[in-house]
């Protein structure tokens, strides 16, 4: 199974997610098939308050393990991206927080997802948006360029993390931060789950144990990284982690 057939399968399952969030019904499925409501947004870290400022279908179309823009720490200003932006959700309230001297840029690989996330932010009147086609391996975004990354639930879905997260350090500008929230694992996956493509696209099969994927991030030069929280059992989890791009070369991993 090739890092092509698995994108090819992702972006099949994101796409029928997109149009699932658009339909009369006006609910989605998240990436692991719960129904995506206002239930599901609450439960995975979504505030009433930030849920009723938000657009039907942005919400409708929540994919996430958490809500990474609620402790990244946003500043009047910044300048964020959002690595697998889906429906837009977290592009923006991320746009919401850092208001109009500040920018939100959401990246995806799937036409529908970005079509959606335009209209959603459309809807919810922010202008200080931006969302581009593209690989999170191979990000369409200049070096050292934001100031912080966020990501929800996506880099389980990608087949070559360390090019993530090599990316992700190429453009954060020195000093910047990195806070993602994704599906984690203690410990390896049997080979009949890690070779099936229904459970890369249900963000289990491209899941790594907690400490390797913190091990990758300082491989690939980044700082205080920690996992600040978990929730979840039997293995299988969500988490938080979050990492720095250093000042100067001199700074140590």
């Amino acid at each position: 199974m090739s890092s092509q057939e698995i994108k090819e399968h992702v972006k099949k399952r994101y796409t029928e997610h997109a149009m699932r969030a658009q339909s009369s019904c006006g609910c989605g499925a998240s990436c692991c098939g719960t129904p995506s409501t206002d239930t599901y947004a609450k439960r995975v870290g979504y505030t009433a308050e930030e849920l009723s400022n938000l657009p039907e279908e942005a919400v409708g179309a929540a994919a996430g393990c958490g809500n990474p823009t609620a402790i990244a720490g946003l500043r009047e200003g910044e300048t964020v991206l959002d690595l697998g932006s889906g429906g837009g959700i977290d592009v923006i309230l991320a746009a919401q927080r850092v208001g109009p001297k500040g920018k939100a840029i959401g990246v995806d690989m799937t036409d529908e997802m970005i079509s959606l996330a335009n209209k959603n932010a459309a809807e919810a009147g922010v202008e200080n948006v931006e969302f581009r086609k593209g690989d999170i391996e191979k990000l369409p975004v200049e070096d050292e360029s934001v100031d912080v990354i966020i990501s929800n639930c996506v880099i389980n879905l990608a087949p070559d993390k360390d090019r993530v997260f090599a990316e992700a350090y190429r453009v954060l500008k020195p000093g910047g931060r990195f806070i993602v929230s994704d599906i984690v694992t203690d410990g390896g996956l049997p080979d009949h789950v890690k070779n099936d493509l229904d459970s890369w696209a249900g963000c289990v099969a491209g899941a790594i144990d907690s400490g390797d994927f913190i091990k990758k991030l300082k491989g690939a030069g980044f700082t205080e990284v920690e996992e600040l929280s978990r929730r979840g059992s039997g293995g299988i989890y969500s988490a938080e982690i979050q990492g720095f791009k250093p000042v100067s070369g001199l700074d140590s991993c």
